[in-house]
């Protein structure tokens, strides 16, 4: 089962090595059966859906919307999970910044996206060590390093 579908309204082009990160963070997860949507997207439009769905008018690098959080959602055989919005250019700027390559952090907001819609979330410290954890788990599995 081809498991995400990629929507590059940006025109990135370089992220099919991203069905493998999205594979090994549902095996992780025990959560095979699922699908969900990534979205690249620019500042501009980014900023438009922080500012609509989270009343944070600024530019943000990931955001998710999990279907599941719905309460009129009904589980089916394969989970829809929801669609993950990345912002191109504030992935470009962080990979920089950080001294990591695109495909590292590109990869990162991929599976911390994806996590958000399996349920994790990063509000409280214990959350955050436990999310962070896992990140590093399923990035140093696929041996995606700076």
């Amino acid at each position: 089962m081809d498991n995400v579908m990629i929507n590059d309204t940006y025109g990135y082009n370089d992220y099919e090595y991203l069905k493998e990160v999205v594979k090994e963070t549902l095996e992780h997860e025990n959560a095979t059966d699922a699908i969900l949507s990534i979205i690249f997207v620019d500042e501009k439009e980014i900023q438009q859906i922080n500012r609509e769905y989270r009343n944070k008018d600024c530019i943000t690098d990931v955001i998710s919307f999990a279907l599941e959080d719905n309460a009129s959602f009904l589980p089916e055989e394969v989970r829809v999970l929801g669609d993950i919005y990345i912002c191109i250019p504030r992935m470009k700027e962080q990979a920089n910044a950080y001294g990591h390559s695109e495909k590292r952090e590109l990869s990162f907001l991929t599976v911390h996206g994806l996590l958000h819609l399996l349920g994790y979330d990063h509000e409280q410290k214990e959350e955050e060590e436990v999310m962070f954890k896992l990140q590093d788990e399923i990035l140093d599995k696929l041996n995606i390093t700076k």
